[in-house]
């Protein structure tokens, strides 16, 4: 019965990590899901930029057309920066708790005094995943804001 109750101590204790482990796995998933549209929108901005650098006659409205795109594209490539460093951090994150739970079931079996390291790992882990939520945070405002300065400039363009 003892054997049991340790292994069951062992095996409760290593559940929070595998939550937080599901948890970096989902927000892994969908911020590459974002990195990726992000990319995408990179790409048609560029190839939308380039449309009007190949012209032979630029008008004004070309100009200023041209001048807002590069905006838009200015800010879409640091919308794919971050998400890029957020994705960073996430698999840090991941890899942290992964150790966690692992270090967790050798540190009891091999009956070690280091629970420091694990509460360390810990700490590590939610702050890695802390930071990437800032980092997705700024990433989001900066979409909202690029989606309403297109929404203000087709209001402009279409008067």
């Amino acid at each position: 019965m003892d054997n049991l109750s340790a292994a069951l101590t062992i095996l409760s204790a290593m559940i929070t990590p595998a939550i937080l482990i599901m948890a970096s796995g989902s927000l892994i998933l969908t911020t590459s899901q974002r990195l990726s549209r992000s990319m995408e929108r990179v790409r048609k901005l560029a190839d939308q930029y380039s449309a009007l650098t190949n012209k032979e006659t630029i008008s004004e409205s070309d100009s200023a057309e041209k001048s807002f795109l590069l905006e838009l594209l200015m800010r879409a490539t640091r919308r794919c920066r971050l998400l890029q460093r957020a994705m960073t951090s996430l698999y840090l994150t991941l890899g942290v708790f992964v150790a966690t739970s692992i270090a967790i079931a050798l540190f009891d079996v091999l009956n070690l005094p280091y629970a420091w390291a694990i509460t360390l790992l810990s700490l590590l882990g939610a702050g890695l995943l802390f930071y990437a939520s800032l980092l997705l945070i700024v990433e989001s405002r900066i979409a909202l804001q690029a989606v309403d300065r297109e929404m203000d400039w087709v209001m402009r363009v279409s008067k």
